[in-house]
């Protein structure tokens, strides 16, 4: 069940729109690939936001529930291509932060 919030600053989005687009269902590939799920427990969403200018202009957060295999190597690897992707895609320095939701509170309605 990844979650994805791509966050691009608003000044820079209309250059990298199209590319960001274009990337988004390699980027579901690498999720789904890299932490064993379907292409339907994906969520991923762009949006722009106002941000700080000495901050990374795309922040992208993975949010995922712990599982067997998940290990802390295997997620570093994961978020590592997903940043080198986005960066790649928008030609702009990219954060990527992890969190895992913890299964006893997680509760997802679709």
């Amino acid at each position: 069940m990844p979650n994805v919030k791509i966050y691009i600053d608003e000044t820079r989005l209309a250059a990298c729109r199209d590319a960001i687009e274009d990337a988004l269902p390699r980027l579901r590939d690498l999720l789904c690939d890299g932490l064993a799920v379907e292409t339907s427990a994906c969520q991923i969403a762009a949006l722009p936001v106002v941000g700080l200018p000495d901050q990374p202009q795309v922040n992208a957060e993975l949010l995922i529930l712990p599982r067997s295999g998940r290990t802390p190597e295997r997620i570093r690897a994961v978020a590592g291509t997903m940043r080198q992707m986005l960066e790649q895609a928008s030609g702009l320095d990219v954060a990527v932060r992890v969190g895992m939701l913890d299964p006893e509170t997680y509760l997802a309605l679709k």
